[in-house]
Order: structure tokens, then sequence, then C-alpha cells
């Protein structure tokens, strides 16, 4: 059980990191111009809210 949620975290904060730094080049190729500041704005909390949660699992596991 350990593992699985070692791993789960990691990937958690593998996506959260790459969410956070790639998030323009995402928010490009899906979205218009005009969209492209929300959202990638969005992204980039949502990467870290998913980072600080992967971190958090792998901490208290």
């Amino acid at each position: 059980m350990k593992e699985v949620l070692l791993v789960l975290g990691l990937a958690l904060t593998a996506i959260g990191v790459i969410l956070i730094y790639d998030a323009r080049g995402i928010t490009k190729r899906l979205f218009g111009f005009g969209d492209q500041n929300e959202a990638t704005a969005g992204l980039k909390i949502l990467g870290f809210f998913m980072s600080i949660i992967g971190v958090l699992i792998i901490y208290f596991n």
C-alpha cells in the first residue's frame, strides 16, 4: 500500500510541475487567443495544488 501511495504522490507532483511550467504551451494548442491568459492562470493554479497534494501524500506516507 505504501508503494502505491508513493507512486501516486510522485505522479501527482510530476503532473503538477509540468502543468506549472508548460501551461502557456498547453493553452496555445487548446484555446483561442482571448482565452489563453485565463486558461494559463487556471492551469498554473491547478498544477500548484496538484503538486502540493502529491508532496503531502509522499510526506505522510
